[in-house]
C-alpha cells in the first residue's frame, strides 16, 4: 500500500480509538489488561498498553469513565473501569455520529 494509504489508516485509527474503548466498557466493567487483551485482537485496531493507559486516564479526567482498584490474589492490584452516566450519554452520541457519518459516505458511492 502506499504512504498515503498507510497514513490515513493511523489517522482513522486515532479517531475509533475512543469510541472502541467505551464500546468495550458498555456492557460491564474491565480492569485494563483485559481492555489491553481484547482491543489488542481486534482486526486493524492495533492498541497496545502504552497507548490505552493514557486514554484511559484522559476519558477519566473527561468524566466518561469512573476507575477502582481491587486487590488480585495473582499479583498487584488491578484497576477496573466503569462508564459513567456522562460516558453512556458521550457513547450513544458517538455511535449516532458514526452511524450518520457511514449513511453519507455511502451516499456519495450512489452518486455517481
Amino acid at each position: 500500500m502506499s504512504d498515503f494509504f498507510d497514513n490515513w489508516v493511523v489517522q482513522v485509527r486515532k479517531g475509533v480509538v475512543e469510541l472502541c474503548i467505551l464500546r468495550a466498557l458498555a456492557e460491564r466493567e474491565r480492569y485494563g489488561y483485559d481492555l489491553v487483551k481484547e482491543l489488542s485482537e481486534a482486526p486493524g485496531l492495533g492498541l497496545s498498553e502504552g497507548t490505552l493507559y493514557p486514554l484511559m486516564s484522559r476519558l477519566r479526567v473527561s468524566g466518561l469513565v469512573n476507575t477502582r482498584l481491587e486487590e488480585s490474589s495473582s499479583g498487584p492490584a488491578r484497576k477496573y473501569y466503569t462508564l459513567t452516566p456522562e460516558g453512556r450519554r458521550t457513547l450513544r452520541a458517538m455511535n449516532a455520529f458514526l452511524e450518520k457519518l457511514n449513511e453519507s459516505t455511502e451516499q456519495l458511492n450512489t452518486r455517481g
